[in-house]
């Protein structure tokens, strides 16, 4: 889950990485004209042919890892016509003789580097993971080095943030729908060509052609967050070929995709959840937390308002806000209990406008990266209603009911899932690669789902319903606050090993409790460079890098 540093979509390399920036004729719908919704285009039917193959020239990308190019249709419905090249990166299996086969890493998002997830997570994977499969990733249509899709710059998105409000005001709503329209614009003019094909269903469709390029019969996967929805439409649509699937920290399909609404609702309440826990933690812990002097709620409001009023000044030059506190939380509580205290410790030292405390970091360059695919993809999977009162209706009753993170949230720039409505109710682009259901996946394998009852970015609810939606779905809960549980959980993560590797399901009920809990002292920030591994013992990914995570 975790963003680059460094900022792949954006230089040179590989062969075939450029971004497609023919614009198409199309107008942004009632914020600019009230125009009819486009339509949606259907899909593959068989009879023009199947797309070709990729071929993989390996060759050394550093640290053991081999890096290729492949080539894919742009279009599914002219198999034969124009590619779009894919970054794909592996590490091969020590002893080839005994490998059981490719393990295809999915990290969230949408907007996450595969390539950077594989490079960067392998050495913390189980070692009877790293010994049974060749570890696979790449970087999906429109995210990192496979075309990355750009509508607004760093220069527009740091004008955008820098103007949001932690606290905004009553008459936020029109200005927030007006900005939603200009990004949208911005879309289709820098990225037109390219819209319409970065959806889901695509994306499943070339994994299946990189499946057989590796001369793997069936899919091995593990999918997390966004990479959940990734592999369920995967099995939806290749019932056949799948072996394991893990599915972690997983959405509900059908309310993700077709009842849009309902789903963002629940993932408001979700992050407001675990941010009330978190302060009423504080409450009944204030030597740990030591922020809030006996109320952190009011001084979490108080905090809010008088950092919109005063901002204060970074090193860098920029300035931080109450949004950029929100916005830091937002990423941060994904963490979990673990990263409770340092949350605390970073709060207080925003009282004290300190601005070394990783909460005041307005968002960098590689956070824009993710976030401009983040809302592109979410927008052509998704059947938001064409409808400005009902648009009103839902984006100030979302506000209304997660009061803690909800308003800057609602009524901010297009950023990340929760501020997707007023962008994607007003797309101009047509929608050939988004995927409608059935969600059942009729006859496949078994399928883990992993579902965390505090998940603050993915509700329980929805591991639940997915669980249930699948033919022959298996449900591992993980009692615990934060976001996924692979690798914050040594029951769950041994869970996730068996079942990769000796096809062993867990049996139906299983529960995981073994979260870390918060420490009698405030921890020092992780150290760099921490990976899966350490976080099975509770550790975050970097505090100050958490920000550009999904």
């Amino acid at each position: 889950m975790t963003t680059p540093e460094h900022r792949p979509g954006r230089s040179g390399g590989w062969a075939g990485r450029r971004r497609l920036r023919i614009a198409l004729a199309a107008a942004v719908s009632f914020a600019v004209a009230g125009t009819a919704a486009p339509a949606v285009a259907t899909q593959p039917d068989g009879k023009t042919g199947q797309p070709p193959v990729p071929s993989l020239s390996w060759s050394d990308c550093q640290g053991g890892f081999e890096c290729a190019d492949a080539q894919v249709p742009l279009d599914y419905r002219d198999p034969q016509g124009r590619t779009i090249t894919l970054a794909v990166i592996r590490k091969k299996a020590p002893d080839q003789a005994k490998k059981k086969g490719t393990l295809f890493l999915q990290p969230g998002g949408p907007g996450n580097s595969g390539v950077d997830f594989v490079r960067g997570n392998y050495a913390g994977l189980p070692a009877a993971v790293r010994d049974s499969f060749d570890v696979f990733g790449y970087d999906v249509r429109g995210v990192g080095r496979s075309s990355q899709v750009e509508c607004w710059d760093d220069q527009t998105y740091t004008q955008a943030i820098t103007a949001a409000k932690g606290v905004p005001g009553p008459d936020a709503y029109e200005p927030a729908v007006r900005q939603a329209a200009a990004f949208a614009q911005a879309c289709q003019d820098k990225a037109g060509e390219l819209l319409p094909y970065v959806g889901t269903e695509y994306v499943a469709r070339d994994i299946d052609l990189l499946r057989q390029a590796l001369g793997e019969d069936q899919l091995t996967y593990y999918g997390r967050s966004f990479g959940s929805y990734i592999g369920t439409v995967y099995a939806a649509l290749f019932p056949d070929r799948v072996r394991a699937l893990v599915l972690d920290g997983a959405y509900d399909p059908e309310r993700y995709a077709n009842r849009p609404y309902a789903y963002d609702r629940s993932q408001y309440l979700a992050l407001d959840g675990a941010m009330s826990r978190f302060l009423d933690w504080c409450a009944a812990d204030q030597a740990t937390c030591g922020f809030g002097d006996g109320d952190p709620r009011g001084a979490f409001e108080k905090l809010k308002a008088d950092l919109d009023a005063g901002p204060v000044p970074t090193a860098n030059g920029g300035q931080a806000n109450g949004y950029t506190l929100v916005y830091r939380l937002l990423f941060n509580i994904n963490a979990g209990k673990v990263i409770w205290p340092s949350l605390g410790a970073a709060l207080h030292k925003a009282q004290q406008r300190d601005n070394t405390s990783f909460l005041l970091r307005p968002p960098s360059a590689a956070s824009y990266d993710f976030l401009n695919p983040n809302v592109v993809v979410e927008c052509v999977d998704r059947d938001y209603p064409r409808n400005p009162h009902l648009l009103k209706w839902k984006v100030t009753s979302f506000a209304k009911a997660a009061p803690l993170l909800g308003p800057p949230l609602a009524y901010g720039p297009p950023l990340y899932d929760h501020q997707h409505a007023t962008t994607c109710a007003q797309w101009p682009a047509e929608k050939p690669s988004r995927y409608d259901g059935s969600f059942r996946a009729e006859g496949s394998a078994p399928i883990l789902v992993l579902g965390t009852t505090g998940d603050p970015d993915t509700p329980y609810r929805d591991a639940v319903a997915l669980s249930r939606q699948l033919d022959n779905g298996r449900l591992l809960t993980f009692e615990a606050e934060g976001h996924t549980a692979f690798g914050r959980s040594v029951c769950a993560t041994d869970a996730v090993t068996g079942y990769l590797v000796d096809l062993k399901v867990p049996a139906r009920g299983t529960t995981c409790a073994d979260e870390t809990q918060p420490p009698t002292v405030t921890p020092k920030v992780a150290p760099p460079g921490t990976t899966l591994g350490e976080l099975r013992h509770g550790v975050s990914d970097r505090l100050e890098r958490l920000g550009d995570m999904r």
